[in-house]
């Protein structure tokens, strides 16, 4: 019984080191292509390098990005991380003031 504990401890650490995190992985991968097949044209993005923008253009492997008005960069589809939010045109003033809430108790 003794000789055959190693062996199990091997398989446990073998099943949860490689076979649990490689399921977890096809989940996120089959996730990820799905919402990059799912792309429109106008739909807000961040890429995976950070930048934020709209889908301009969409093609089999690529899209054509806007990240401000009249800049259109090419990207592999791969490259979106996720769906942003959509955002408000620079200089929109909200109802609130448009001040930018930075969790800063005021001085009264």
């Amino acid at each position: 019984m003794e000789q055959l504990l190693p062996v199990l401890l091997i398989g446990l650490a073998f099943v949860l080191l490689f076979i649990l995190p490689a399921r977890q992985r096809k989940k996120i991968a089959e996730r990820q292509a799905t919402m990059q097949q799912s792309l429109q044209i106008g739909t807000p993005i961040m890429l995976s390098c950070g930048l934020y923008g709209t889908v301009a253009a969409l093609q089999e492997t690529t899209l054509d990005v806007e990240v401000s008005a009249g800049t259109v960069l090419r990207f592999a589809r791969a490259a979106v991380l996720e769906l942003a939010a959509p955002t408000d045109p620079p200089g929109t003033k909200h109802a609130d003031g448009g001040g930018v809430d930075l969790g800063k108790a005021s001085d009264a």
